[in-house]
């Protein structure tokens, strides 16, 4: 059971607290994108340095993000959140006074370990101070503005770039960082989980095997795909990922239970958004920089005409989740999905060194439309393909599989790009770009094939209540529509 020590606040805090803890958190996946040009002006790197900026972020983010939700409900959600805020922001800054590259990437990797801690707390530090009847309300509150750091990750990012320095992109963090600490010590309640073991063997292993796969991908292109260390990355990856999957099935308290795939919904979402976030993230790193350095838009113009996509889930994340309910939640995010995927193979058949805006407009508004048919009904067949005291963990599982879709989509599509192309020319950058926009294409209509595959509504129910003798309550409710 999980314990909770009063605290002078209330559910108005939490809300603020937290929603602007995940804000910051969510704005730093793609923050970045539009400074990169900047970035690699200002500092040198090549390709593989660039990718490294955003995947040491998404990478660690990833690997850690059910290790630091574990951790807070053993030690204490609001003293461990206060640890994540404590690391996110020193790392804010270092990557802001990085003298170089490297150090970037490295302040980067310690501001994912950061995120890693305190995102998972924000929805239960939420959830412990919000009344049960006002939950819904202020769930949608803090995933409305996680959807406005999506969308203006872009915008903001290049907005500080042209106008103060790419620098800002991580001092904006300071203040937001400094801001809370105090706050949350005063204003959150300290509350703890079942204190199951910490599952570090099992951190390890998918730390671990992540890192050599990324790694393997991002190095390949440099020196070569029989190069020993990239073979040793790629094989070495694999294999702890293997054992990763093993410990799954044979633990007794794994971070991932393996058990929970053998659930087609709980599968077939899972699937669905790791190939999503690899098809969304990889063209959105390559049309950034194709926006600034082949068109010749400055960093806010290229934010800016990047809103159709990114800043579409604000007009139509409403309307996804009143379709969801209507008709359930697998044709919308299948939807969703297959339109993404046209979006991305209309950029690919369109891109050229002068393509127009308006060339370019309807792929950007039909993958906004599709991205946002895709989130808030997914959480919602994450959440309903579980039993209720499972949710926690399967909302962790699904995030870490987002960010490792994301870091793998920008290793695999900057990987294509470097065989086919390169930065020596327009042409030669639209030659790289063109045939890694056809893999995120491919990539993201795979994820609506597995969208399919997840049951309909009242054959989750059933096969739930076959399982468990008690089928989830959502998934129950959505049934009886």
């Amino acid at each position: 059971m999980s314990q909770q020590t009063a605290r002078p606040g209330g559910a108005v805090w939490a809300l603020v607290i937290t929603s602007v803890a995940g804000f910051m958190a969510a704005l730093d996946n793609l923050v970045v994108t539009t400074a990169l040009p900047s970035i690699r002006k200002d500092l040198g790197g090549d390709l593989p340095d660039l990718e490294w900026t955003v995947s040491a972020y998404t990478l660690t983010f990833a690997v850690l993000l059910m290790f630091g939700s574990a951790l807070g409900d053993r030690f204490g959600r609001r003293r461990l959140f206060l640890v994540g805020i404590t690391v996110f922001t020193a790392a804010s800054a270092a990557a802001a006074m990085a003298p170089g590259i490297d150090s970037l990437i490295a302040a980067r990797a310690v501001q994912g370990v950061g995120a890693a801690i305190m995102m998972p707390l924000t929805l239960t530090l939420l959830t412990a101070a919000v009344p049960a009847a006002k939950r819904g309300m202020a769930y949608g509150i803090w995933g409305a503005v996680n959807g406005l750091a999506v969308a203006s990750g872009p915008l903001i990012g290049g907005s500080l770039t042209e106008h103060i320095s790419w620098q800002w992109i991580f001092w904006l963090n300071v203040p937001l960082g400094l801001a809370l600490l105090p706050l949350a010590r005063l204003r959150l309640s300290e509350s703890f989980g079942a204190g199951a073991p910490l599952d570090i063997r099992g951190t390890l292993l998918a730390s671990g095997g992540l890192f050599g796969i990324v790694y393997g991908l991002v190095r390949a292109p440099v020196v070569g795909w029989t190069d020993g260390i990239v073979l040793l990355g790629l094989f070495a990856g694999t294999a702890l990922l293997v054992g990763f999957v093993i410990h799954g099935i044979n633990a007794k308290n794994p971070m991932l239970p393996m058990r929970l795939f053998r659930n087609r919904a709980f599968a077939g979402i899972n699937a669905a958004s790791l190939l999503m976030f690899l098809g969304m993230f990889g063209s959105i790193f390559l049309l950034s920089q194709y926006m600034q350095g082949v068109l010749g838009y400055s960093p806010t113009q290229a934010g800016l005409r990047m809103l159709p996509w990114t800043g579409m889930p604000m007009l139509i994340a409403p309307v996804a989740g009143y379709l969801s309910d209507r008709i359930g939640g697998r044709p919308v995010v299948a939807a969703g999905l297959f339109l993404q995927a046209v979006g991305l193979g209309w950029f690919a058949t369109v891109i050229a060194p002068d393509t127009s805006y308006a060339t370019q407009l309807p792929a950007l508004i039909i993958s906004g439309v599709g991205m946002s048919l895709f989130f808030a009904p997914a959480s919602n067949l994450v959440m309903s393909s579980v039993r209720p005291h499972e949710q926690g963990i399967a909302s962790g599982a699904n995030n870490a599989l987002r960010e490792v879709g994301g870091a793998l989509g920008i290793a695999v599509m900057a990987s294509i790009f470097s065989a086919q192309g390169s930065y020596r020319t327009a042409q030669t950058f639209v030659d790289g770009t063109q045939p890694a926009l056809w893999v995120g294409s491919a990539a993201v209509a795979v994820a609506g094939v597995a969208a399919l595959l997840i049951p309909g509504r009242r054959r989750a129910a059933e096969a739930s209540e076959d399982s468990t003798g008690n089928a989830p309550e959502r998934v129950l409710e959505t049934a009886s529509h």
